[in-house]
């Protein structure tokens, strides 16, 4: 007999490599099938699970996947009892037979006549049953909305054929973005304008999709709209790429890129059009319309009509300008802060109003205290974090110029970014996009232990941001404070590193500072209370504690514990020499599991927290061997 713990698809029909699909018994009995993000093998939430999992009793749970020389195939309890996969199989003395993880996310059992000399095989059952297309991820851990794209990769829409198979298709106006993986993600074949404020209806049509939806990527709803407000929000909304408008209800959902779970449904969603937008060019965008006409008086005028309509519009620029209050900053003299193109400047009393008089505190730290807020009175609203310098003393105007300066010049998934600033008078405050999950420390040392999936993520996200600041970025940036607190959660659960306000900015060919210490207590690297020069290198000493802490769930210095365990980087190197990580992880069965990652992590952290500076590595030889691209010394 076979006994297996798990079976991944392939790619696709011509491509072996391992797939987006997975049939897997958990180490808490219970057994899923489940998407996963192929680059990163991050296992998406289930959609199908056999709920036998440990509960009261644990006999109960699953125990092995057994597929036997008869050809049954079934789950194993702890108890010794059966649940049948397969019930009634072929007969194994006339038949060959194979089950097959398929690239369409069911498991499919075959089989071929022993005597025949035809080729092909037949299929048996396919599991699980029903419509996979409807089936969302059932886990309390991914509440909606559903991050992943589900059966079909983004974009696409999930129907079942007559022989009970899910199949993809790409909508109107989108293409495979590779046309091999029929399964795969869907681009838009129109080019996406920039949310510039601009919106021009005319460039975009909608697309109706009958008894359609994407239950992933809901962003507002909007009640009692008939169908054509509903459009109409929609086309004026440059977040906006496809409405769902329910006539029963009078409801409207609005969705944003990329679009995910799209199923195509005439049972489920039969009252329910969805409405796709769609560029009518695909290949350039369209210039806007004054432009062309700006272009056209200049071309059949005189040159001192010329001059006088140039003035004229000059002036009229400059009106605007300043009427919409991107006027220089008081105070700002002979460049002291940097180019703020990338940032909007807002005035205080539109900062007092987004936050209603600052009202909702969800956060504080060593220079100010974070409230939340809204800007923008239609849909969509855009939630935003305000974090306001309350202590306005040399040492903080140094910091919101240095955050100003630096984030506004950043961009990467893995950062926080910033919206806008307020420097009005002795008034100085910082305006970022509001991460919906809160803090990692709030995360990792909660009541509920997040998964060794989920943990793998975030520390690869925190990675891969480190080492954009350090070598990717124009500037190079040391951040000084890598901790818990200082890495937020986005809806997607992705780590986003905030906090800029300790950045130390290194002009190009200067790789090494001298500073006031900075940092917090137990991330804090040796170099700084030894008034050496600092380099990029102490922010990777405080990723190898932080990696730690993300590897155990527990903080770095731990006052009620055992005494040889109340200091993580000293326990984690007795753990390690002494060969008993399971001490380290408590017991964690899902990080054992995989214990060629977790042995690979904990010895990279170790060689980031080395004393020397020296001797630790950069933030992209970390990176690779954290994703298995290069091995640890």
């Amino acid at each position: 007999r076979v006994l297996f713990r798990s079976i991944t698809s392939r790619r696709s029909k011509t491509n072996f490599t391992k797939g987006r699909f997975q049939f897997r018994l958990l180490y808490d009995g219970n057994l899923v099938v489940n998407t996963r993000e192929v680059n990163s093998n991050y296992a998406n939430a289930p959609y199908y699970h056999s709920d036998t999992t440990d509960g009261i009793n644990e006999t109960s749970a699953g125990h092995q996947v057994v597929y036997n020389e008869s050809g049954h195939m079934y789950l194993l309890l702890k108890d010794g009892s059966p649940i049948s996969l397969l019930p009634d199989p072929v007969s194994a003395r006339d038949f060959y037979q194979r089950a097959t993880m398929d690239i369409d996310g069911l498991l499919t059992w075959y089989y071929h006549p022993r005597n025949s000399t035809r080729g092909g095989w037949t299929p048996i059952k396919m599991f699980p049953g029903g419509n996979i297309c409807n089936d969302l991820p059932d886990d309390q851990r991914y509440p909606p909305p559903y991050v992943d794209s589900g059966i079909c990769g983004y974009n696409g829409i999930c129907s079942l054929t007559n022989e009970g198979r899910p199949t993809c298709q790409c909508p109107a106006n989108y293409s495979l973005i590779d046309p091999n993986d029929t399964y795969g993600s869907c681009k838009p074949d129109f080019i996406l304008d920039e949310c510039d404020g601009v919106i021009t209806k005319s460039e975009y049509n909608l697309v109706p999709l009958r008894n359609t939806n994407f239950p992933g990527g809901d962003y507002a709803l909007l009640h009692n709209f008939t169908e054509e407000e509903c459009k109409n929000s929609c086309l004026n909304d440059c977040f906006c790429a496809a409405v769902l408008f329910d006539g029963g209800n009078q409801n409207c959902w609005k969705k944003k890129l990329p679009l995910c779970h799209g199923v195509q449904n005439i049972t489920l969603w039969r009252y329910c059009t969805a409405w796709l937008k769609v560029g009518e060019s695909s290949t350039t965008p369209k210039q806007k319309p004054k432009q062309h006409t700006v272009l056209s008086v200049l071309l059949g005028t005189s040159a001192f009509a010329n001059f006088f309509l140039i003035s004229a519009i000059g002036f009229g620029v400059l009106l605007i300008y300043r009427k919409k209050g991107f006027k220089r900053l008081d105070g700002v003299k002979n460049g002291t802060l940097r180019e703020y193109s990338n940032v909007t400047c807002f005035s205080y009393q539109e900062l007092k109003e987004a936050t209603n008089e600052f009202k909702e505190e969800v956060g504080r730290g060593a220079f100010g205290v974070v409230y939340k807020g809204v800007i923008g009175t239609g849909q969509p609203r855009i939630f935003v974090a305000v974090k306001k310098l309350d202590r306005i003393s040399d040492s903080a105007d140094k910091e919101f110029k240095a955050e100003v300066n630096v984030i506004g010049q950043t961009h990467h998934k893995n950062l926080v970014r910033l919206i806008g600033f307020c420097k009005e008078e002795d008034q100085r405050l910082l305006v970022y996009e509001y991460m919906s999950n809160g803090t990692l420390a709030d995360y990792l040392f909660g009541d509920l232990k997040p998964s060794w999936s989920a943990r793998i993520k975030i520390i690869q996200g925190v990675a891969r941001g480190l080492l954009y600041l350090h070598e990717e970025c124009s500037i190079q940036i040391i951040h000084c404070d890598i901790k818990p607190q200082n890495v937020l959660l986005d809806d997607y659960h992705n780590a986003r590193i905030s906090d800029f306000g300790l950045a130390k900015l290194l002009v190009i060919n200067q790789s090494q500072t001298n500073t006031a210490i900075r940092g917090t207590k137990g991330y804090v690297a040796p170099e700084w209370f030894r008034n050496k020069p600092v380099t990029v290198k102490v922010d990777v000493y405080s990723f190898g504690v932080l990696l730690l802490e993300i590897i155990c769930c527990r903080k770095s210095v731990c006052l009620n514990t055992a005494e040889e365990r109340g200091i993580l980087t000293d326990w984690a190197f007795d753990c390690y020499q002494c060969g008993t990580l399971d001490s380290l992880v408590n017991d964690d069965m899902e990080a054992l599991t995989d214990r060629p990652r977790l042995e690979r992590f904990v010895m990279v952290a170790l060689w980031c927290i080395q004393e020397d500076p020296s001797l630790r590595p950069t933030m992209r030889m970390v990176t690779q061997m954290l994703e298995g691209l290069a091995g640890v010394p």
